[in-house]
């Protein structure tokens, strides 16, 4: 699958293209502003966009109107297309954000049935109540998403629900070529929905790629060969900055093993779950991170665990927002991309991730661990990487088995001698690539 071998890169559309936040109707070929970027994503080293949601919307994205039209404040579909065709032209796959749990109010159905109540086709395309109410005073009840009346709830049992559904979703491969879904709020969705999805796009695209939004529990109940390629790996996210902020990197560490490790019960050893230090729902990793030397360690760490990595765009020059400053903080419009030491380093990561059969593939075992530094194997038949983090201000030496004498790191090229040990200068990581 192209995704395990993939550095994606997560735009927020309506923000990064500095669209209104209520939709005013007036169509604006924002979206075109991404062709500007392509540059500096092929620079950064990714492979791969996930659009956070680009259809017809009320406001934010997530409360849809329409599957099959871009949002007007982005522009036209033909203005997407273009974009989508100049990805691709570049060697850079598209992901879509897939909201089918919920829809806006300004959803024509559900607006059908606001009018028409019992009388409307679409009366069973949600969860409708006549005899209730809402805090619109409709004169009905229906159920939002996690009690947000917004967010008007499908209805996945529908027959009619998922075949309008199925065909939005054939509608973009098929007029834009589209390579995947990222399945927003996944934990909420049918999980026979989600099964008859994947059996769907597999049928259109063998190579199709499924990743769902899960927050806890086990991602294993949707992640699997009938359902769901990948999911968010919220889990690390928090260890990530946890580790570094608290400079116990035995929190990582103890999540990657419990994930990924060597033993028989490791949860989802040989999967590739999504990695992220920040995205559109969290404060941005430099607001978060208390020492600012750690930034790029701690991309370093995402891009040499197991997964797929994700960067959040503005992140990687160390833009700086924090939630409590509400979520359009978090969605910024930049007016152009900086490229700063921490750009560059991340570019060297994205091509190491990309080009090591060790880094996409590779087992994990704990090789190193104090309270300040990890060291970790990354291991295939063909290729063994070991990945080292110094987060202290002090050098440190690293005494282990490296098992060969010599090796070259994958981020700056440099031979490294293992002989008499392995010396970590402060704020310091490598992807070791081992001789045989």
């Amino acid at each position: 699958m192209w995704a395990y071998e993939s550095v994606f890169y997560q735009i927020y559309p309506l923000g990064f293209c500095g669209a209104p936040f209520e939709n005013d109707g007036v169509e604006m070929s924002r979206i075109r502003k991404v062709l500007d970027w392509v540059p500096h994503m092929k620079e950064l080293g990714v492979n791969a966009v996930y659009f956070s949601p680009v259809f017809e919307s009320d406001t934010h994205g997530y409360n849809t109107r329409d599957y099959k039209k871009i949002d007007c404040r982005l522009g036209s579909n033909d203005d997407f297309k273009e974009v989508c065709d100049t990805l691709h032209e570049n060697g850079i796959r598209v992901v879509l954000d897939g909201v089918f749990n919920h829809v806006g109010r300004g959803f024509a159905q559900f607006q059908d049935v606001v009018r028409n109540r019992e009388r409307s086709p679409y009366l069973n395309w949600f969860h409708i109540n006549l005899g209730g109410n809402s805090n619109y005073n409709d004169g009905l009840w229906y159920e939002g998403w996690e009690g947000n009346y917004d967010l008007v709830k499908l209805n996945l049992r529908n027959e009619e629900v998922i075949q309008h559904i199925f065909d939005s979703v054939s509608f973009w491969i098929d007029e834009f070529a589209i390579d995947g879904l990222r399945l927003d709020v996944a934990y909420c969705l049918d999980h026979d929905f989600v099964r008859r999805l994947r059996a769907f796009t597999d049928s259109k695209k063998s190579d199709f790629f499924l990743v769902g939004e899960m927050l806890h529990g086990d991602y294993n109940q949707m992640m699997n060969d009938g359902m769901l390629h990948s999911a968010t790996n919220y889990e690390c996210y928090k260890g990530l900055h946890s580790s570094f902020n608290s400079m116990n990197m035995f929190e990582i560490n103890h999540s990657l093993l419990r994930q990924f490790g060597p033993e028989n019960w490791t949860l989802y050893k040989g999967k590739h779950l999504l990695s992220f230090v920040d995205n559109h729902d969290v404060s941005r990793i430099a607001s978060i991170l208390t020492n600012e030397k750690h930034l790029p360690l701690i991309y370093a760490l995402c891009f040499g665990m197991p997964g797929i990595p994700c960067v959040y765009y503005g992140s990687e020059w160390g833009a700086k927002a924090n939630k409590s400053e509400g979520d359009p903080a978090l969605r910024a419009c930049f007016e152009k991309p900086v490229c700063n030491e921490l750009t560059e380093f991340i570019s060297r990561l994205a091509e190491a991730k990309k080009n090591s059969e060790a880094l996409n593939y590779g087992t994990f075992r704990s090789v190193v661990l104090t309270n300040k530094q990890c060291i970790f194997e990354r291991k295939t038949d063909n290729e063994r990487v070991l990945v080292a983090i110094n987060a202290d201000g002090e050098n440190y030496v690293a005494h282990f088995d490296a098992g060969c004498g010599t090796a070259v790191d994958l981020i700056s090229g440099a031979e490294h001698d293992f002989g008499g040990g392995s010396e970590l200068p402060p704020y310091s990581a490598y992807f070791w690539k081992m001789e045989k």
